[in-house]
């Protein structure tokens, strides 16, 4: 059942980032993704915050913060946990985590670039 919550969740979240995508816009800068990167941050800081606050059943979180934002961004998952490493004052861990993420994640499309040609 769980999966369902977290599908249907990322169903919405990618048709709503795809529907960004389709915004007029004409330029060199990515702006679409930055504008759905930071919504998703806003987004995923809110339900973590109501999650504690309202007290959101476990379904609830699955659909919204795992499927939802999930399917909208993984940058928001990214943002939410090295604010969290550095709000529990993992100060070193959260720097590493995202100075790794960025290293890592360009080093992954570097490789997957090689390996498709």
């Amino acid at each position: 059942m769980n999966f369902l919550f977290v599908g249907l969740g990322g169903g919405i979240g990618a048709m709503l980032r795809y529907a960004i995508s389709l915004l007029p816009w004409k330029g060199d800068f990515p702006v679409l993704t930055l504008v759905t990167n930071f919504l998703g941050a806003v987004v995923i800081g809110f339900i973590a915050g109501a999650a504690v606050r309202k007290n959101l059943s476990p379904n609830t979180i699955l659909f919204l913060k795992t499927g939802f934002c999930g399917g909208f961004t993984t940058f928001s998952t990214f943002s939410l946990e090295s604010y969290m490493l550095f709000q529990n004052g993992n100060y070193t861990y959260g720097g590493f985590y995202m100075v790794a993420s960025v290293v890592l994640c360009l080093g992954g499309i570097f490789l997957g670039m090689q390996l498709a040609q």
